[in-house]
């Protein structure tokens, strides 16, 4: 398998401020090391605020520049400022709604709370040079869900998504 550049984004005003100590970032680039995959490449994690335009902003700087699995960390809940699904779903051909409920039915074994995510996963086209996008809650149980589901087929995702790994 080719080289794949991932990055995270962590999406918090509160981090992007410098008010708050970010541990989801982080968490998520090591859990993607951890994966042992070779051909997966994590960038430095990038913190921006909650919103619209930050948070779409980060993720076309992130396709734009290569990055072929990118995972935002954070603003898929209901408060006012939560616009993380709003900012990726103009970016997707192609929603993986089966995922984002495997790892909401996975949070939920340890807080009622991850139904309240509404993080999307899904990809911006499809091809050799697609690019899979995850959104995780900004927890680091969230995270280590979002991963926990999803870190083990990206492989088989990313050879799908170049016509193979049937």
């Amino acid at each position: 398998m080719d080289e794949i550049r991932a990055r995270v984004i962590t999406v918090s005003d509160r981090c992007a401020a410098g008010a708050a100590l970010d541990r989801s970032g982080p968490l998520a680039a090591s859990l993607l090391a951890e994966l042992g995959c070779s051909w997966l490449k994590v960038d430095p994690v990038t913190v921006v605020p909650d919103g619209i335009d930050s948070v779409g902003g980060a993720l076309r700087d992130a396709l734009e520049n290569g990055c072929r699995l990118v995972v935002t960390t954070g603003g898929t809940g209901i408060s006012p400022r939560d616009l993380t699904p709003e900012a990726t779903e103009p970016l997707l051909v192609a929603r993986l709604d089966g995922l984002a409920e495997q790892v909401r039915a996975l949070g939920a074994h340890g807080s009622a709370l991850a139904g309240l995510s509404r993080g999307l996963v899904g990809v911006t086209s499809r091809g050799d040079q697609a690019a899979l996008i995850i959104n995780a809650p900004g927890s680091t149980g969230g995270v280590r869900d979002t991963l926990t589901v999803i870190g083990p087929m990206l492989e088989h995702i990313f050879r799908q998504l170049a016509g193979g790994g049937h």
